[in-house]
């Protein structure tokens, strides 16, 4: 069972709950429940379709080709995806401004993302994004595609860049000193020890992560409440291993299926069990939780096996038609 570690001072601060004070449209559904949900959701395939640090390798840097050897060398084991990550990152050679105006052109956004995040503002529900990525790239993105006070409710988990103006230097910095750089189990918890929030009634916080990758699966693990994108690699591993999730094709699936969460999760706190799409870690948070008892736990490390899907881009290529419902199929079975 992976366990916490209280973080640094510094982290705390950076991992402190957003305030929210965006004002809810009518069309905006409020939903009163005693416990505390935060999200945590990946960035690149699942809030938007293309992955941005791939957009720059393959217009400013090592190239498309390239790329594909280092990624190969992740997936064997040849080398860390840290020390990948840090040889594509530096071969960029372009001003962040000129390689933004790429991405601006190329990224999708989910469609219904934004509306599912005005219904987390709404309802007082954190979101953050929790990515292997670069927070400047991040940060520039989001606040131009919702807009900078929008994109300000976001809190961003990832890791900081040392970028020259003139772009001839691009430098991760990573947020662990692990062979991930960002260990995004490790975060999870970290968040979770940082903020400390407990409803009235003492219960811990309902963990809910999204993603569409096995890269995602250190940090799935911490949810009690999982969202895998139908037909990517990340629903194929929960299907191949068991592991309880909720496929969705878009936010606002997710937005629909969390509502029935709140709604949900307000009856099994008055000791009714829980449905078998939850993290059956949910009951143990549920029985151990008290205003003076919070357990602590550690990050997981990925597996060996694990270790192979490290860069996303790898196996977060949309399946063949129909190949979503094959898997349902395999998980109705």
């Amino acid at each position: 069972m992976p366990v916490a570690v209280t973080p640094p001072a510094d982290n705390a601060k950076d991992l402190s709950v957003p305030k929210t004070s965006y004002m809810p449209t009518q069309n905006q559904e409020m939903i009163n429940t005693k416990r505390k949900i935060i999200c945590f959701s990946d960035f690149d395939g699942t809030i938007f379709m293309q992955d941005t640090g791939h957009v720059l390798f393959d217009s400013f840097g090592c190239g498309s080709k390239r790329r594909e050897i280092l990624d190969e060398q992740i997936k064997t084991g040849e080398r860390s995806f840290r020390e990948v990550s840090e040889e594509m990152w530096g071969s960029l050679n372009v001003p962040f401004e000129d390689g933004f105006e790429v991405m601006e052109k190329t990224l999708e956004i989910d469609p219904d993302f934004q509306a599912f995040h005005k219904f987390c503002i709404a309802n007082e529900i954190p979101f953050n994004v929790i990515s292997a990525g670069l927070k400047p790239v991040l940060r520039k993105v989001l606040d131009t595609f919702l807009g900078e006070d929008e994109s300000s409710h976001i809190e961003i988990v990832a890791n900081d860049a040392d970028i020259t103006e003139d772009g001839s230097v691009w430098k991760p910095v990573w947020r662990h000193d692990t062979e991930l750089g960002h260990d995004k189990a490790l975060s999870i918890n970290e968040y979770r020890d940082a903020a400390k929030i407990e409803s009235e009634d003492g219960t811990i916080p309902l963990i809910v992560f999204i993603g569409d990758g096995v890269s995602d699966l250190p940090a799935a693990r911490e949810a009690d409440v999982l969202f895998a994108r139908r037909g990517l690699r990340l629903e194929e591993y929960c299907v191949e291993h068991k592991i309880a999730y909720i496929p969705y094709d878009s936010f606002a699936d997710i937005e629909r299926e969390v509502k029935k969460i709140m709604v949900e999760d307000q009856e099994k706190t008055k000791g009714q069990g829980l449905p078998a799409r939850f993290n059956p870690r949910a009951n143990m948070w549920r029985r151990m939780s008290s205003k003076k008892v919070v357990p602590k736990l550690v990050a997981a490390t990925p597996s060996k096996e694990e270790k192979m899907f490290l860069w996303p881009e790898a196996f977060s290529d949309y399946k063949p038609k129909g190949m979503g419902n094959a898997i349902n199929e395999m998980v109705a079975a």
